[in-house]
């Protein structure tokens, strides 16, 4: 059924960019060394870039779209109230979900280092940017 959905390519390239953010995230805390470290920090960096992009883009056509159509904020962030259809809703807000959950936990996973406060897997809190 994914081959009819509107927007197919915007929900893969989410899903795959979740996926390498999990593979190099979990990986960069168990090694939590060259270059999984700086791999991992590259991957949420990309993530949050396609993310700002991807907001400044559903921004414009939300916009576009309110001259038409009542769309609440909740609708435009959360996909809910019909802004988008039900299964789009659940696989984004799931994916978002994921992200965030992986993202808290691999930054508390590590979160003071070689004696040093603070961690480059914090850097996975902005990959949701992307959700």
């Amino acid at each position: 059924m994914m081959e009819a959905m509107k927007g197919r390519a915007i929900i893969q390239i989410n899903a795959l960019l979740t996926v390498v953010f999990i593979v190099t995230s979990l990986v960069a805390v168990v090694v939590f060394d060259q270059p999984w470290k700086a791999i991992a920090v590259t991957v949420c960096l990309v993530c949050f870039s396609v993310g700002v992009v991807a907001f400044l883009w559903g921004y414009w056509t939300a916009v576009q779209r309110s001259r038409e159509d009542e769309i609440s904020v909740a609708a435009l962030y959360f996909l809910v109230d019909g802004a988008a259809p039900s299964r789009v809703s659940r696989i984004l807000n799931g994916l978002l979900l994921v992200q965030v959950v992986v993202a808290i936990a691999t930054a508390i996973a590590r979160s003071s280092t070689d004696g040093k406060a603070g961690s480059t897997l914090a850097f996975g809190i902005l990959v949701p940017m992307m959700g």
